[in-house]
C-alpha cells in the first residue's frame, strides 16, 4: 500500500481521538452566529486558501458563507500592515464568526485578520497545527501566534513544516498534510453546526449541487436572504 495512505489514516483517527471538543465549541460558535442572523467568514493565504473555500459558496456548505479571498494569495502574508489594511474593505459584523487558517500561524496577514475581526466583535475560529507553531516565533509585532488569539482552535496535527513523508535519498520530506487535516476538520465542524441548528427548529440554509436538477432555482431562492452580505469583501 502506498505509505501515504497510513499517514493519512493516522491522522483522521488522531483527529477524531483529540479534536472532539474544540470541533463542538467552534459548531457552537457557528449555529450561534446563524441563528442570529450573521455569517461564516473564512480566511487562509497562500494552500490556506484552498481550505477557506472548503466551507464557503460550495455544494453542501452553508448560503450564509463567504471566503475573503486575499487578491495577492499570500504573496504579502508575512509584511505587517497588510491584514489590517485589507480589512478595510471587509464587512465583518459582531454576530459573525470567522474562520482564519494558517499552518504556522506565525504571519502577520493572518493574526491581523483575527485580531480585526475580534475588534470588531466578531468570534474566530483558527485552523492551525498548535505543536508547529509553538517551536516558531510570531512574525507580528503583537508577538502572538494564531493560536494564542483565537476564540476556539482546531488543531490540525500536523508536522512542522507540513510534509509528512521522508524518502530516502531525499533531504526534505514530501507530501504535505494540512490541507486534508483541515478540511476534515471544517466539515466535521459543519456537520455539527448543522445538527445544533437543526434542534433549535432551524433548517440550516444550504446550497444544492447547481449540477441536480433543480439545484440553481433552490439556492436562488435562499440565496436572496444573504445577498446583501454575501456577494462583496
Amino acid at each position: 500500500m502506498n505509505r501515504f495512505f497510513g499517514i493519512v489514516e493516522g491522522l483522521v483517527s488522531e483527529l477524531e481521538a483529540t479534536q472532539n471538543e474544540s470541533i463542538e465549541a467552534a459548531a457552537g460558535l457557528i449555529s450561534e452566529s446563524i441563528l442570529s442572523g450573521g455569517i461564516l467568514q473564512s480566511f487562509g493565504c497562500g494552500h490556506s486558501y484552498g481550505s477557506a473555500i472548503e466551507i464557503a459558496a460550495r455544494a453542501g456548505g452553508l448560503i450564509s458563507s463567504k471566503c475573503l479571498r486575499d487578491p495577492a494569495y499570500g504573496a504579502y502574508e508575512h509584511i505587517e500592515g497588510v491584514g489590517t489594511h485589507f480589512l478595510k474593505k471587509a464587512e465583518i459584523a459582531p454576530e459573525d464568526v470567522v474562520v482564519v487558517i494558517s499552518n504556522s500561524g506565525r504571519n502577520p496577514m493572518p493574526i491581523e485578520i483575527a485580531l480585526g475581526a475580534q475588534e470588531r466583535g466578531a468570534k474566530v475560529i483558527a485552523v492551525t497545527s498548535v505543536s508547529a507553531s509553538r517551536l516558531l516565533s510570531s512574525k507580528h509585532s503583537s508577538g502572538k501566534r494564531l493560536y494564542e488569539i483565537a476564540d476556539v482552535v482546531l488543531d490540525n496535527r500536523t508536522p512542522e513544516g507540513d510534509a509528512a513523508v521522508r524518502l530516502e535519498g531525499m533531504s526534505s520530506p514530501i507530501c504535505g498534510v494540512s490541507s486534508i487535516s483541515a478540511a476534515i476538520l471544517l466539515q466535521c465542524t459543519m456537520c455539527r453546526a448543522c445538527e445544533l441548528m437543526l434542534g433549535q427548529g432551524f433548517e440550516p440554509p444550504v446550497y444544492m449541487s447547481q449540477n441536480l436538477d433543480g439545484g440553481r432555482e433552490f439556492n436562488e431562492k435562499l440565496t436572496a436572504k444573504y445577498f446583501s452580505r454575501i456577494y462583496h469583501i
